[in-house]
């Protein structure tokens, strides 16, 4: 895919978030957890931002980190929110996903490692990338 670089293991950072399991479990909800941590999908046309309008950044539901903004989010008509670009390069990581038979790349965030979906490249200009992304994986901060 154009501009994305998959790697093997996650980017190292100084303010990189480890938990375990039981952590991260009283800190998620049951599905923000089976989709950051255990590499889940929520359902088309569910996810409470998919429809979002409103201006604003997505940021990561396990760590805060900004993930995107709302004025690179498009309608890809998939039922899941997707975006032309991450909010910043340091935001997420790209891994191969070779899961169901298919050959994909995984978008994880770069502090927590937390699954948040895929990206694809039939996206609009100027990226021709589209980041498939998981609503629970996210949280919404409007613009003031």
């Amino acid at each position: 895919m154009t501009n994305l670089k998959p790697m093997n293991e996650s980017p190292k950072r100084a303010d990189k978030v480890v938990l375990t399991d039981e952590q991260w479990k009283e800190k998620l909800t049951d599905e923000q957890f089976r989709i950051l941590r255990a590499h889940g999908t929520e359902r088309a046309f569910c996810g409470v931002f998919h429809d979002n309008k409103k201006t604003g950044v997505y940021a990561c539901a396990g760590c805060d980190l900004k993930l995107f903004q709302s004025n690179a989010k498009f309608d890809s008509g998939t039922g899941w929110p997707s975006f032309f670009q991450p909010y910043a390069e340091d935001s997420v990581w790209y891994k191969e996903d070779f899961s169901y038979g298919m050959h994909r790349v995984e978008v994880l965030c770069q502090r927590c490692d937390g699954h948040l979906g895929h990206v694809f490249p039939d996206g609009p200009k100027p990226s021709g990338l589209r980041f498939c992304i998981n609503s629970e994986a996210m949280n919404f901060e409007e613009a003031k």
